[in-house]
């Protein structure tokens, strides 16, 4: 485990052409002590789908640790509870780093049981430098919409055409944000959210985090341990690998997600047609990313935007048939249409994902120590590809720029803790974003919590998207702050996890699932 120090050093400065790096406090900030926050003035922003849902915005220092200086806007939501006791907010954050929470409100209000969601305030939010907060970041537009270099660096014309990419991409962020990217990361965001309970008039906050968003509580429970009344934290960032090690980590257990997909495509050959055995059907697809390295799908489709395609399916086996019928008409039938379409529906940028990738890099890379001599990034990147060549290099490209990041890193967050009310934790034994050690590991940090595993499950955001155990216990918590105690080894509960998808009469099938729903609020690359 990485040991963290606290963060309140003095401001460094890059080397030549670099940023200040600013400073990031590890207690309350000087905002929470005399920063004055208004209350937000909520207007209806109610949709066909979420019709009781309210919008606002409160103002924050751009700087905690300048709180008379210059202010940034926090956009949120609310869903209004209903009951007639209030158990007061329940702040819900979707991950990313870079993630929209707004949407993500109206998902839990209706998702939780009625009586459970009345009790709440249920207010979502856009993190600082996303969605409609201000100012938000896009560093580049459009920089994932044209066909991409092979991410693979198998010469040295593309492996240079790959770094010129990404420091183009760090270049522009630094051009366009010298003044705030040195305040776009976790700590800042920790600090917002205190600000957010101020403006709510709360003693005290209940939040509910997927991926990133519980590395984000588990700071903010560091930093404020007693404003935390209830925390869930569902697939749950390892806070002692955070980010250079978990990219790595990630690279092997997406490639054994992506052969549990192979293996779901052998089960339903009949259907598909690719095959009953597991790795031949592997090197189909693999057959298929050289095909399409020389000859992009409809000049759409190239190897890094198949591997974005198929990326989601590492997070979600609803899309699972989805990606199997565009994988059979393209080695079967020699068509293309489907993985054009798939790819649009998947893998193609779309509106808010310049904004989402923009501050997942500058939170990422400002967050902690990356390597910045790029011979380290080849050398762990070889390694790991040897093994697990489906994600790492294409993960490594997406990374890239903190190699080449224009301000310095603050130290990691140490999120230890015993001062907290009991945590409920939910992580699934094959989770490819967060891997299940991530679980375990902060089980351990965070005294007195609770661990809810969903075993066999390999989808990434277990809770409200479809599996009744895993619900009953979150339901459970957030009635009276019951948490289940047992010695199932390292989990206190155990809940089987949820079949897998069959092939459907309809390709439309898997969309109409909750769990569909959930994991398109959440997106990808946490």
């Amino acid at each position: 485990m990485r040991k963290a120090a606290a963060l309140c050093g003095a401001a460094v400065v890059m080397a030549a052409g670099g940023l200040t790096a600013g400073t990031a406090e590890a207690g309350p900030s000087g905002a929470d002590r005399t920063f004055q926050v208004a209350a937000p003035a909520w207007k209806a922003c109610g949709t066909d789908k979420y019709p009781t849902l309210q919008c606002a915005s409160v103002e924050v220092p751009l700087s905690h640790a300048d709180p008379e200086g210059r202010t940034i806007t926090l956009a949120l939501s609310r869903v209004p509870h209903t009951a007639q006791r209030s158990q007061g907010p329940l702040l819900v954050n979707p991950g990313g780093p870079g993630g929209s929470g707004r949407n993500l409100a109206g998902f839990v209000a209706s998702s939780l049981p009625k009586q459970v969601a009345a009790q709440y305030d249920i207010i979502g939010f856009d993190p600082r430098g996303v969605g409609a907060s201000t100012p938000a970041l896009d560093c580049a537009p459009r920089f994932f919409r044209t066909v991409r270099p092979d991410p693979v660096p198998v010469s040295a014309g593309a492996e240079q055409a790959n770094l010129a990419r990404v420091k183009s991409f760090a270049e522009a962020c630094r051009t366009k944000y010298p003044d705030v990217l040195p305040y776009i990361n976790t700590v800042s965001a920790a600090h917002d959210l205190d600000l957010i309970r101020r403006a709510l008039d709360a003693e005290r906050v209940n939040y509910l985090g997927y991926s990133y968003g519980t590395y984000l509580g588990a700071v903010y429970a560091k930093l404020y341990p007693d404003r935390v009344r209830r925390l869930v934290l569902d697939s749950v960032v390892d806070p002692t690998q955070v980010w250079y090690d978990s990219n790595l980590g990630q690279d092997h257990a997406f490639n054994d997600r992506h052969r549990a997909f192979m293996a779901w495509v052998a089960r339903h050959d009949a259907h598909y047609r690719l095959g009953t055995d597991p790795e031949g059907i592997e090197e189909r697809w693999y057959a298929m990313r050289a095909e399409l390295a020389e000859k992009p799908a409809d000049g759409k489709v190239g190897p890094a935007e198949l591997e974005d395609t198929y990326i989601p399916g590492g997070y979600y086996n609803g899309y699972w048939p989805y990606l199997a019928e565009a994988f059979s008409a393209y080695v079967n039938d020699g068509d293309d249409g489907p993985l054009v379409e798939a790819y649009e529906n998947f893998g193609a940028s779309g509106d808010g994902d310049d904004n989402g990738y923009s501050v997942y890099t500058a939170v990422e890379c400002r967050d902690a120590t990356w390597p910045r001599d790029w011979e380290q990034w080849r050398k762990d990147n070889w390694a790991v590809y040897e093994r697990a060549p489906f994600l790492t290099w294409n993960n490594a490209w997406y990374n890239a720029p903190c190699a080449f990041w224009p301000t310095d890193a603050v130290r990691t967050v140490d999120i230890t803790n015993d001062e907290l009310p009991p945590a409920l934790l939910f992580q699934a034994t094959h989770d490819a974003a967060t891997p299940y050690r991530g679980g375990v590991t902060v089980h351990q940090l965070l005294a007195g919590s609770s661990l809810v595993v969903e075993q066999g499950g390999g989808n990434h955001g277990i809770t409200l998207s479809g599996n009744a155990c895993l619900d009953r216990h979150l339901a459970a918590y957030l009635t009276d702050g019951t948490v289940p105690r047992g010695a199932q080894g390292e989990a206190d509960a155990v809940c089987e996890a949820l079949p897998d998808p069959t092939p459907p009469a309809s390709k439309a099938a898997p969309s109409t699932a909750r769990g569909s729903t959930l994991h398109n609020l959440l997106g990808f690359r946490s």
